[in-house]
């Protein structure tokens, strides 16, 4: 995909010894449990999953959505306990790393440590816009948002092959994420259909107009540029 850089021939010998194997995952799988040890990393090569954090009631806080390309199992923590759960949004296929070879990585291929360095950058960087969000937009605006930069997301990764995208997202994962109601989330949604940038499906939602959602928003957008693939 054009946008992912190209592999240095080593890198490629690397990555293809670092590899020991792929995962086949169905949706709703718990691929990884906050407070548990993996002795795994994964790139994510299809599907849809999503990252989150649980309180001790049960209340969930859906942190970022991950799609194909990238590594799941870096954030929180590198060695130790597992700080987030990850759950698959739709049935995934996963490239699967010995967590325990990083060390090989950052050694030997520190154009490899760069991009793993540059991916959790990013995904901070992204954490950043989100928190922007849920701390100053309406619920409308978060919304709006949400549903746009998941958009982008898909796009960049080819996932959108005509105007309009289906995110497989539920009312309850987007309320989740906004830190709403799922009443409120119903509402508020239901005000993005009314004016033709949504259609809400039963268990997806379609993307109608995505310079609108991004007006309504107030966010231009992330930036374009090459990505590392691990």
């Amino acid at each position: 995909m054009p946008g992912f850089r190209a592999f240095e021939p080593m890198e490629l010998t690397f990555i293809s010894s670092f590899k020991t194997g792929e995962l086949v995952a169905e949706s709703g799988t718990t691929l990884l449990s906050e407070g548990s040890h993996s002795a795994h990393l994964y790139t994510l090569l299809s599907g849809w999953a999503f990252r989150y954090k649980t309180l001790p009631d049960g209340r969930r806080q859906i942190l970022n959505y991950m799609l194909p390309g990238d590594l799941v199992g870096l954030q929180g923590s590198v060695i130790g306990e597992m700080q987030h759960s990850v759950e698959a949004l739709s049935p995934l296929v996963l490239c699967v790393f010995q967590r325990d070879r990083l060390n090989d990585l950052f050694r030997n291929h520190p154009g490899l440590g760069f991009d793993i360095t540059w991916l959790a950058a990013q995904e901070e960087r992204m954490l950043d816009d989100h928190l922007l969000s849920l701390g100053r937009r309406t619920a409308m605006e978060r919304a709006a948002y949400l549903i746009a930069f998941l958009y982008h997301r898909a796009a960049s990764v080819g996932l959108t092959s005509s105007r309009n995208l289906y995110l497989p997202i539920t009312q309850m994962h987007v309320a989740d994420t906004l830190g709403l109601s799922i009443v409120h989330t119903n509402k508020t949604l239901r005000k993005l259909a009314d004016r033709s940038l949504i259609r809400w499906l039963d268990r997806s939602c379609e993307v109608l107009d995505v310079s609108g959602l991004m007006e309504l928003a107030g966010w231009d957008g992330p930036p374009e540029r090459r990505r590392p693939l691990i």
